[in-house]
């Protein structure tokens, strides 16, 4: 039974045309897949509503593109590529993205060989792997160390060495300075700290305290990979 239902449709003989029956399953099955995907990878994160879409049309996109080349997949991977011509014009993802997008990807071409069952199990896989590391990553983030970007903009006739490290010291468990650079034609600096957290509920009494160092400029604390927030 097992053999049945994973067969692909188009193990036959090959021929020259696609049956439209078979053309609407496989497109139907990819785009339910794609929504899977989506809901798995949204899972406990936030997803831009393009990755959205992407992820819910990337599969049936791919899964005709194979059917259209009649399962070369070289072919069809060749005439994928050219997609990625417009890539330029798109921002750049984060790794969880890409993942993502290849895992659709990935769907749509096992879809578009026919072979839903395997398609079906390949979706159903890597989507509860990306659920389980997702989970694993936040009982982490939770469970470790508050770990923190902060960037401080000070005036140019400011000398910072010694100004903010008794703030850091009552606030932080520990800190280092990684990056020092100018900006708003060379009036500014702005340094770059990676910070340890000693209780997150400190953050506001740490900038409140920053800025009165700092001549209440720009001070930004958000997440290592990513600033998010900004005073």
């Amino acid at each position: 039974m097992l053999d049945t239902v994973f067969r692909g449709l188009f193990d036959t003989a090959l021929t020259d045309t696609i049956a439209p029956g078979n053309f609407l399953l496989c497109v139907g099955i990819s785009l339910i897949l794609g929504l899977l995907l989506c809901a798995m990878t949204g899972w406990q994160s936030r997803s831009s509503r393009s990755l959205t879409i992407t992820l819910a049309l990337l599969p049936a996109v791919v899964c005709v593109v194979i059917m259209m080349v009649n399962g070369n997949v070289g072919t069809g991977v060749a005439v994928a590529g050219a997609f990625s011509l417009v890539r330029f014009r798109s921002a750049p993802g984060t790794v969880r993205e890409i993942s993502a997008i290849f895992v659709a990807m990935g769907t749509g071409l096992i879809a578009g060989m026919g072979y839903l069952a395997y398609a079906t199990l390949f979706a159903l896989i890597l989507g509860a792997a990306t659920m389980a590391y997702t989970a694993f990553s936040l009982r982490s983030r939770n469970s470790g160390p508050v770990c923190r970007t902060l960037h401080i903009t000070v005036p140019e006739d400011l000398d910072y060495i010694g100004v903010f490290e008794p703030v850091l010291d009552e606030y932080t468990r520990q800190y280092n300075l990684t990056q020092v650079k100018t900006t708003n034609m060379g009036s500014l600096f702005k340094l770059t700290y990676d910070v340890t957290m000693k209780d997150t509920c400190l953050e506001k009494k740490l900038i409140d305290q920053l800025r009165l160092r700092n001549g209440n400029l720009e001070i930004s604390l958000g997440h290592q990979d990513n600033a998010v927030a900004t005073l």
